[in-house]
């Protein structure tokens, strides 16, 4: 697994995860757990791999882009 997201993107990720987190205590009842998709954008931003990136040939790391050149 290459790295495919760049720093920029990890920042919006992990602030996106944390919004849809927050859903938890924000939401009640049931759609409350919605906020736990939240946790997909956390995970991708900690491994800088993203599989649905992966699977369209994204690549948004630039690292591995200049790698690959």
């Amino acid at each position: 697994m290459k790295p495919n997201v760049g720093n920029t993107e990890k920042i919006i990720r992990v602030i996106i995860g944390v919004a849809l987190l927050s859903l938890l205590f924000v939401l009640e009842g049931n759609m409350r757990y919605l906020g736990l998709i939240g946790i997909i954008p956390l995970v991708t931003a900690a491994v800088s791999w993203c599989p649905i990136w992966a699977l369209l040939g994204i690549n948004t790391c630039p690292a591995t882009q200049a790698r690959s050149s």
